[in-house]
């Protein structure tokens, strides 16, 4: 299994888990886990997802993602697990 982490961090607005749920939907990106909270007027997302179906390349829908965040004024970030794993080890 391919694992991935997904950040969403921004101003809330309406429809930023439709547009970035649709776009993994429509790649065959499973979401395994995910969280989410609003503090005041600000979004908080994590999402863990399962990309082993996925026919796209990792950094194509990195780049798709980060773009679909600049579109709604949010950031998206995508990183796989392994990655995001020792980046955050202390």
């Amino acid at each position: 299994m391919t694992r991935a982490i997904i950040t969403v961090v921004g101003q809330d607005t309406v429809g930023i888990i439709a547009k970035v749920c649709t776009y993994l939907a429509d790649s065959q990106i499973n979401i395994l886990d995910i969280s989410q909270t609003i503090v005041q007027e600000y979004f908080n997302m994590m999402m863990i997802v399962d990309m082993s179906r996925c026919n796209t390349a990792f950094d194509q829908v990195a780049t798709d993602l980060d773009n679909i965040g600049k579109e709604m004024g949010v950031q998206v970030k995508c990183q796989l697990e392994d990655i995001f794993d020792k980046m955050h080890r202390i």
